[in-house]
């Protein structure tokens, strides 16, 4: 997820769990313990993405593709990463020593913010099709969540907005509320949002508002309504993703039965979960015919959960598919985009040439152009994008170094350890 998610949680986490603890005994005591657990819970809600200093180990794109969201994401990595950001804590903020060396509420606070904040980073990550390895070195399989879109405004709108409400300073308080609800405008404007998500987010704002309003400074109906209301959005996704991606495998199979469905990568439209583009990656099965059974095909479009009818007024046309490359695959099912590669070929460089191994722990799927490799996720039309690498720059030179050991999402296609894709 962006870090306006993760910041936007993390400060939820950190208000709600001051406001539900028994006060400190005295008032400075108390807004001392109000900083501290805001300040732990949003900076560990951001600190697995400071792997982005880790990218440089590596040459362009391998370290962006492996180092981000790579060990600092990671259960077991989570432990050193608490301990490194209490251990600042305590020597750097004088007056949160001192509050926790006499305080079990704001020891007790301090150690579920961190807690929750490290955790709810990888649940978020995990939502999207991104995806990340939270187990690895126990299981070093990618994890795609397939539900969320990367930049979602709703968790800004239902936890975001109860935190600004709370803030002492009104003309803060004001300044930041109409810079969110001028952001959303302007999404609404670019056509990355529907009017009729727009007039949600605005009418769930002004509802938040209200709450927070209503319930005061110490008052946790407004975080506990955004975290349900959170949690409630992201069952409704993952159900759609799942209903999405089992209408695409069904369409493939009516085209060609027999074929096997290799993976359907889903990405939602900000707050709609009726809109998705999906990347489809599936191989013929008939042995009798060696060619057709060598060659996997790309596909990549965009669908609507709607009615045929209603679906291309109520999809955002910012974020549809430019190109029209395929048709439909099925009623509200359309193609913009395919492209055909070799198994053998795929194979062949994988077992052949380190560069693309390495890349291949990361690529889920992987269109091959010559000695070009690109993960078609990423762009429209299965254009060019950060995962592209061109194999042809590195040759001669030697493997790269730091290679991360990520089963790689494709093992299954590979003929290697069977992959899973999704949890």
């Amino acid at each position: 997820m962006d870090n306006i998610t993760h910041s936007a949680i993390g400060l939820g986490v950190g208000e709600l769990l001051h406001r539900s603890l028994p006060p400190e005994p005295q008032e400075a005591s108390q807004r001392t313990r109000r900083a501290l657990l805001l300040f732990s819970a949003w900076f560990a809600s951001n600190a697995p993405d400071l792997d982005l200093f880790l990218t440089r180990l590596m040459p362009r794109p391998f370290g962006y593709m492996l180092q981000h969201r790579g060990h600092t994401h990671t259960l077991l990595l989570a432990l050193p990463q608490a301990l490194l950001v209490l251990a600042l804590l305590w020597l750097l903020w004088p007056g949160a020593r001192r509050l926790l060396k006499t305080s079990p509420t704001a020891r007790l606070g301090l150690a579920l913010c961190l807690l929750l904040g490290f955790g709810l980073h990888m649940g978020m990550d995990f939502l999207n099709s991104y995806g990340l390895h939270p187990f690895y070195p126990f299981d070093n399989r990618w994890l795609f969540g397939d539900m969320v879109f990367i930049v979602e405004p709703l968790f800004w709108v239902l936890l975001g907005v109860p935190v600004i409400v709370a803030l002492r300073s009104g003309l803060l308080k004001s300044v930041l509320l109409a810079g969110l609800a001028a952001a959303l405008c302007f999404f609404a404007y670019k056509n990355y949002l529907s009017p009729v998500a727009l007039a949600v987010l605005l009418a769930l704002g002004a509802l938040m508002t209200v709450v927070q309003a209503r319930a005061g400074v110490r008052g946790r109906g407004a975080l506990l309504l955004g975290f349900a209301l959170s949690a409630t959005f992201v069952g409704m996704q993952g159900m759609a993703s799942a209903v999405g991606r089992a209408r695409v495998e069904a369409a493939l199979q009516r085209i060609a039965p027999g074929t096997r469905v290799w993976d359907v990568a889903m990405t939602a439209f900000p707050s709609h979960p009726l809109c998705w583009t999906y990347v489809s990656l599936d191989s013929k099965t008939d042995a009798k015919a060696e060619a057709k059974a060598d060659a996997y095909t790309l596909r990549r479009g965009t669908m609507s959960l709607l009615p045929a009818s209603l679906a291309p007024a109520a999809c955002p046309a910012g974020l549809a598919e430019p190109g029209d490359g395929g048709g439909q695959l099925a009623p509200g099912i359309a193609v913009s985009a395919q492209a055909m590669g070799s198994l053998a070929a795929l194979r062949a460089l994988q077992s052949s040439n380190c560069h693309a191994d390495a890349w291949l722990r990361f690529g889920r799927m992987p269109k091959l152009s010559g000695t070009t490799l690109t993960d078609v996720r990423f762009n429209p039309d299965m254009q060019d994008n950060f995962t592209t690498v061109r194999l042809e720059q590195f040759s001669g030179k030697p493997c790269p170094g730091h290679v991360p050991g990520w089963d790689r999402p494709r093992a299954d296609m590979l003929g290697l350890l069977p992959a899973r894709s999704q949890p």
